[in-house]
């Protein structure tokens, strides 16, 4: 099973992290409001980036590195997939 790494913008230009199995399944979910309590209510939302994760511990990994940059990395990140694969290396 395939792990995918994800941000979701909010209607305030928040930048949301997670993971998922199934990416369209997932963002579903989010704009139904029936994912994550901090999206629930932030409207509309749009998918900034996803990319391929591999093991559900390097989503994991990926996904704690990401919540901890700045948010002006955060939005460089569509350019810049290599960033990706050195967390997985790192």
């Amino acid at each position: 099973m395939s792990w995918v790494v994800y941000l979701i913008r909010d209607k305030d230009d928040r930048l949301y992290t997670g993971i998922t199995t199934d990416i369209e399944r997932r963002f579903k979910a989010h704009t139904e409001g029936k994912g994550a309590k901090n999206l629930r209510g932030r409207g509309p939302l749009t998918l900034h980036c996803h990319f391929q994760a591999g093991t559900q511990q390097q989503a994991l990994r990926i996904e704690r590195t990401i919540k901890k940059w700045k948010k002006t990395k955060k939005e460089l990140l569509p350019n810049h997939p290599e960033w990706i694969m050195e967390i997985i290396e790192s």
